[in-house]
């Protein structure tokens, strides 16, 4: 051997052996962490209650759910949720074989071969995470799915993992590969109120699954991994995209031949839902707070406003994790939860809406009405919604679309008092105050094309002059007229809003029946705004409450302003554009609102029982002759009003002078006071 290659196999050995020096003691100095930093005995007793779980588990402990129920404010039904685990629970010989293959094929290809955990996925989920700087890959096999499912929390901590493996090892001791299938199966969750592949079945396509073919059971198969993202219902195109790769892997793996593997690709998905009784609108609105209201019970934090893209998409992720979350315990807790709602009401405002469209019968490709109104009511007394409407009554499979918190549009001069009048009686305006409507160069025109000159405040509201509007938004500065909306919480304000059109609606992308007429009723309430829902309380299965809402107040505008504009608002009502739709005998104030080319139109306003606001338009923007805030949403506003308030008797609205007469007094009583000390 030559002196060279010895010389070379010389510093090779001594590198392995300090390289062997320095991973034995990084070894031993994490030993010693482990042990003296308290983990060991944590880790210990993670595994002690994994024993625990386990050995105290029996087949029962995975067919179990609790139903959860809705209640309207009479303590009537309005609806259940159930996850129907133990009612379509089926046993693993009846669950498909294209079943237990598609589902092993997308989640844990080495199911067969691991005892619970499968290491590689690990070391690459870990390898992701430090290449993207935040976890992409979960690693967790079938049995780990199964272990959070039924006996952790979603919770991301490292201990939650470490117990979640413990379990998974404990499972795979105790439970054969068929038995984790079949319950893994039967409680995984499908999106809707659906758990188990058997209820899924029946709420997609209205059948047993034994009935359904390969495409239809990779298609279901697509959807647990992230039901918000793979919901059917919303986002098809998604479910179809993972059903192709499930397809695709069951293909490599053996599973299914290349012809059945293409058939099924290529098999057009129709989703067949069962027909039950269902009150439509209240129902969807009614999940949207309750789980809003358990992520705010877990610590989560809404936001409106975003420091940059990365912010938001950030934001959006947890919120949709912590949404999917929430939403699996509403179906399976077995919550009870006590709502606002006034199924009177609700079939007032539904009749209103129905009957003041009937005449416009055209309809889209889906077979919904193309021309749609959306309605809500709140009461003022309690600042809770009463009534919410998002669209006319249809016959449809499933929920349709809620627009009266899920759509966004243009609110016209229906924004005016909120971000213009409102704000500038805040300084040295008030409703005599002079104003000029005049011609603007490069500045909006009125409705009618004319100027009336020298005019009270007053009578610029009442008659919705964008030319006044424009001129005190100005002076105001956009900026600070969109932050009363972004004080109560309007979610689609952006930057690019801070401009001069806004005072006249054209906001970016719009605001939301819910949020025009929670904004509203603060103007009733003496400019405190209370955050719209319809859940007074949820308990548990046995009473014990859970939370609740109390309705906090937020002081929007001062109480003299609130009061002032009110009082703007009943002349628009009695002399301007909403003359003539006021209820009958009982104080009303009120704003119209159009948008250009007539593709929206708006009416918000309030007594002092109740606020409503109603939306017309269609789905894609489109002009509609004859439609103004006066036309048909004043004729349903006023419609449904009067029907509501029928045998109340008038209340007057709240005179501003006398805010001003209290405030004189206070600080004359203030004065007096230092004087006699």
């Amino acid at each position: 051997m030559s002196r060279k290659k010895k010389k070379k196999k010389y510093r090779m050995f001594w590198f392995f052996a300090k390289l062997q020096f320095v991973l034995m003691i990084f070894v031993a100095a994490a030993l010693g962490y482990y042990y003296y930093g308290g983990y060991a005995v944590q880790v210990q007793k993670m595994k002690s209650e994994a024993v625990q779980f386990v050995r105290g588990s029996t087949e029962a402990t995975f067919c179990v759910a609790q139903t959860s129920v809705v209640y309207d404010k009479d303590g009537n039904t309005i609806s259940t949720l159930k996850g129907e685990k133990d009612v379509y629970y089926l046993p693993y010989e009846e669950i498909p074989a294209d079943a237990c293959a598609a589902i092993v094929s997308i989640e844990d290809k080495k199911f067969y071969q691991h005892s619970g955990i499968d290491y590689k996925a690990i070391f690459r989920a870990v390898r992701a995470a430090i290449e993207n700087g935040e976890v992409t890959q979960g690693g967790s096999t079938i049995t780990q799915q199964l272990a959070r499912t039924i006996f952790l929390t979603q919770d991301r901590t490292w201990q939650r993992k470490v117990e979640e493996m413990f379990i998974a090892t404990e499972l795979e001791k105790k439970y054969s590969k068929n038995q984790i299938l079949e319950f893994y199966l039967n409680n995984i969750y499908f999106g809707n109120g659906y758990y188990g592949l058997q209820a899924a079945s029946r709420g997609y396509f209205n059948t047993e699954v034994s009935n359904l073919d390969l495409s239809q059971i990779a298609f279901l198969c697509a959807i647990p991994n992230n039901p918000t993202l793979h919901d059917p219902l919303t986002n098809m195109e998604n479910t179809l995209g993972r059903r192709d790769r499930i397809l695709k892997n069951m293909y490599e793996d053996g599973k299914i031949s290349k012809g059945a593997y293409l058939m099924a690709k290529s098999e057009e998905i129709v989703l067949n839902r069962p027909e039950h009784t269902k009150n439509n609108y209240v129902e969807t609105y009614t999940y949207y707070c309750a789980i809003r209201l358990l992520m705010e019970w877990e610590g989560f934090k809404f936001q409106t406003e975003f420091s940059s893209e990365e912010e938001r998409e950030n934001y959006d992720k947890r919120y949709s994790d912590l949404y999917t979350e929430c939403q699996k315990k509403m179906f399976t807790a077995g919550y009870r939860i006590y709502t606002s709602m006034d199924l009177k009401l609700q079939e007032m405002l539904q009749k209103s809406i129905d009957e003041k469209l009937s005449g416009f019968t055209d309809v889209n490709e889906e077979g919904v009405y193309k021309l749609q109104g959306a309605g809500v009511c709140i009461e003022n007394e309690t600042g809770y919604v009463r009534a919410i409407v998002g669209g006319r009554s249809q016959d449809f499979d499933g929920y349709t679309l809620n627009r009266a918190y899920q759509s966004y549009r243009q609110p016209g001069s229906a924004i005016k008092p909120l971000i213009v009048y409102a704000p500038i009686l805040e300084q040295e305006y008030t409703p005599e105050s002079i104003v000029t409507d005049e011609y603007i160069e490069e500045g909006p025109s009125n409705a009618n094309g004319s100027y009336s000159g020298e005019m009270t405040l007053r009578s610029a509201l009442a008659q919705s002059k964008n030319t006044v509007a424009w001129k005190l938004f100005e002076e105001l500065t956009p900026r600070r007229g969109l932050s009363y909306l972004k004080a109560m919480n309007f979610s689609k304000i952006v930057p690019e809003d801070e401009r001069l059109t806004s005072a006249l609606g054209g906001l970016t992308n719009g605001v939301s029946p819910v949020e025009l007429t929670s904004a509203y009723a603060a103007l009733e309430n003496d400019g405190k705004y209370r955050a719209p829902t319809c859940i007074i309380k949820i308990t548990d299965a046995d009473g014990n409450e859970i939370l609740s809402t109390t309705q906090e107040e937020t002081n929007i505008y001062k109480t003299t302003a609130a009061r002032m504009a009110t009082d703007m608002l009943v002349t628009a009502m009695t002399e301007g554009t909403g003359r003539g739709l006021g209820v009958t005998g009982i104080p009303s104030a009120g704003k119209t609102g159009t948008t250009n080319d007539n593709k929206d139109g708006w009416f918000a306003g309030y007594t002092r029982y109740y606020t409503t606001s109603i939306w017309v338009g269609y789905d894609m923007p489109e002009k509609l002759p004859g439609l103004s805030g006066a036309s048909y949403p004043g004729e349903i506003w006023h419609s449904f009003m009067e029907t509501c308030h029928a045998g109340l008797p008038p209340l007057e609205f709240l005179p501003y002078v006398d805010v001003e007469m209290d405030l004189y007094q206070k600080i004359r009583q203030d004065a007096l006071g230092e004087e006699e000390e």
